[in-house]
């Protein structure tokens, strides 16, 4: 964070001072919640969960270097005391970004949000100093935090904004006013909390709605419901797609051998070569969305294709691609699903596999409320459709309708298996994959399939699944 003092700090957040002998001490370090993660100069955000209470590692956190605490309460310790420590938290952040010289890019999206900002996040590093949401951090904890991680030297920071009703996307862009706006797509994730497609575009528009005359709505010319948000915003708008329309769009899309993306990128700017180290067609999207936000802050053609180029995955369990010493390749993709993201999953595992057996172990789609019968359905039928080797739907009601989907699809019999947990799936495949089978994991994050990739991929062959 850009160095403040405790005195300046509680001036920020309304605050009152508490056991601080000196308030022109300096925060000079990260501003944490977990204890763990205290480094000499931070500021710890104690904030009481359902199962532990940060204040009570008030005296732990400043015995391992923690300036103070940001508390509700006091401690015991140097501490800021709030009605609220979230509120307060974004009030800091609020300030630390208009201090900033730093350019603000917020995005979201109903999915691709975590990949397409790790691509803007490493397009962007290659030209200056850039801070980024680590993970998917981005919810009304996780934006502030990722904001005052940025210092003096930063001069991009990307913020990924998630939301799962209307007004949260509204709240985040206060806290952050960014000056460059993108928005993916609108699709189903969340469906079961929104009540429809309409009202995740809502919420989703928020993000432009905010953005100043100066700025720029980066908006995804492929979606009729992205695209019609242009009406909703003041700022200038940029396209990206594939449609002809589009400002920032690919040509020429094909896949390699092994399943990714190339194409030939076209900007106001210039046209130049690119060819992806990720995996799935499903990219080219993400990579023109990050292109866009590249040229509107002044890159050429050449200098966003071999960035894009050079960009991997930064974030874990995201289409992860290991092939095992035997020939067995694991994509671990299983960090969270929702129909959109299966069906491009599914797509590029199909592309992968080319001729090679191809093995689709696949979980829950959650928050899908009345639309959860016909989305894994309707998945189970999409394996069949494209030629997936084999299914093996994990866990309870929605694997089963999954599985339901993919048999009546194709009448598959052991094409498709339905298993119960974790352990189940990895006794299956440990006993049936054979060398150059692709095996494709993914479930929404509750299910916690990435446990069925990690074994795969552990050196022992025997062994449960550790939970």
């Amino acid at each position: 964070m850009i160095a403040l003092s405790l005195a300046e700090i509680a001036a920020v957040v309304g605050g009152q001072t508490y056991d601080i002998p000196d308030p022109a001490v300096q925060v000079t370090g990260p501003v944490v919640i977990d204890s763990r993660q205290v480094k000499d100069g931070s500021l710890f955000a104690a904030f009481v969960g359902e199962r532990v209470d940060g204040h009570d590692f008030a005296q732990v956190v400043v015995d391992a270097g923690a300036v103070a605490v940001l508390a509700s309460r006091p401690v015991g310790v140097p501490a800021i005391v709030v009605a609220d420590v979230q509120t307060a938290l974004g009030a800091l952040a609020r300030h630390v970004v208009e201090r900033l010289g730093a350019t603000l890019v917020a995005l979201t999206g109903s999915a691709g949000k975590t990949s397409t900002k790790d691509l803007i996040a490493q397009v962007l590093r290659s030209k200056a100093p850039t801070v980024f949401t680590p993970g998917s951090f981005n919810n009304e904890i996780g934006l502030p935090l990722t904001a005052l991680s940025a210092t003096e030297e930063t001069r991009f920071l990307v913020l990924e904004m998630g939301a799962r009703g209307i007004g949260h996307i509204r709240y985040l862009a206060n806290l952050t006013p960014p000056r460059i706006g993108l928005v993916l797509n609108v699709g189903t994730a969340h469906i079961g909390e929104f009540g429809g497609r309409e009202q995740i575009a809502q919420a989703k528009g928020e993000l432009v709605e905010g953005l100043p005359e100066d700025g720029a709505a980066i908006l995804n010319a492929d979606d009729p419901l992205v695209r019609a948000m242009a009406s909703r915003t003041k700022a200038r708008v940029i396209l990206f797609g594939e449609s002809d329309e589009a400002d920032v769009r690919a040509e020429n899309v094909r896949l390699t051998e092994s399943g990714q993306p190339s194409f030939s990128l076209r900007t106001p700017s210039g046209c130049s070569d690119v060819t992806m180290r990720l995996y799935g067609e499903h990219h080219v999207s993400n990579a023109l969305a990050a292109a866009a936000v590249a040229h509107e802050l002044g890159l050429s053609a050449d200098e966003i294709a071999g960035a894009l180029s050079e960009a991997g995955s930064l974030s874990r369990w995201r289409m992860e691609v290991t092939e095992r010493p035997d020939g067995v390749t694991v994509v671990n993709d299983a960090y969270n699903a929702n129909p959109e993201s299966m069906r491009a999953a599914l797509r590029a595992l199909v592309a992968m596999g080319r001729g090679r057996r191809t093995w689709a172990v696949l979980g829950q789609m959650a928050e899908l409320g009345d639309e959860a019968l016909a989305e894994h359905d309707a998945i189970g039928r999409l394996a069949v459709r494209l030629n997936v080797s084999k299914l093996v739907a994990v866990g309870g009601r929605e694997a089963s309708w999954l599985q339901l989907g993919a048999y009546n699809e194709g009448s598959w019999g052991e094409e498709s298996v339905h298993v119960s947990d974790a352990q189940a799936a990895v006794d299956l495949l440990r006993s049936e994959l054979r060398p150059g089978d692709v095996v494709l994991v993914k479930a929404s994050r509750s299910v916690g399939l990435e446990r069925v990739a990690l074994a795969l991929l552990d050196s022992g062959v025997e062994g449960e699944v550790a939970v």
